[in-house]
């Protein structure tokens, strides 16, 4: 009887342990939208090499997640790989990514 018992505690546990890593995975899965007209106000930074604003490092980090695509789009790519970007993203804090 008291190993069923000790068998349904651990049980119990192992299955609310479990339940609590599941929340975690799907929070992890809900990112941001990925919306690179968001960005517009990095453009400035980007295309004359100058000080990133507040809002396009707000945006940026905000975003961070979205940036291998990006890269990895051919409309998007050549911006976010140009020298000038790296200087922003290093600015704003945010290391390049390694796609």
């Amino acid at each position: 009887m008291k190993f069923a018992g000790a068998v349904c505690i651990s049980f119990v546990l192992v299955l609310a342990s479990s339940l609590d890593w599941t929340n975690a995975a799907v929070e992890e899965e809900i990112k941001v939208e990925c919306v690179p007209a968001e960005l517009i106000s990095c453009m400035p930074a980007i295309l004359t090499g100058s000080a990133p604003t507040t809002e396009c490092c707000g945006k940026l980090k905000e975003q961070e997640s979205c940036l291998c695509s990006y890269i990895q789009n051919s409309a998007f790519g050549p911006y976010i790989k140009s020298p000038n970007a790296h200087k922003v993203l290093e600015g704003c804090g945010i290391p390049y990514p390694t796609c």
